[in-house]
């Protein structure tokens, strides 16, 4: 191929592998209260982030959603029961 020809398919730049450090730094964001949620919001929701950090995201908002409805169920059967015992 010559040098000034531009490949017949060219992988867009939010499609890369992340490297290890890639995962190392969203880590280490993801320590930090409140910035974590905000951090999982951006990166799931835009459109020029890494697909691989953006799957991820999305997968521990869904996460999230769940344990949080698990709580809330937990703390209204809780509070039912010891309602009830009094």
């Amino acid at each position: 191929m010559e040098e000034n020809q531009t490949p017949l398919y060219q992988e867009p730049q939010n499609t890369k592998v992340m490297s290890v450090s890639d995962w190392l730094v969203t880590l280490l964001l993801m320590i930090i209260p409140l910035v974590n949620i905000v951090l999982l919001f951006v990166w799931a929701f835009s459109s020029t982030e890494n697909k691989n950090r953006s799957n991820w995201a999305k997968a521990e908002l869904i996460l999230l959603a769940v344990v949080l409805v698990l709580y809330i169920l937990f703390f209204i059967v809780f509070f039912v029961i010891a309602g009830n015992s009094f």
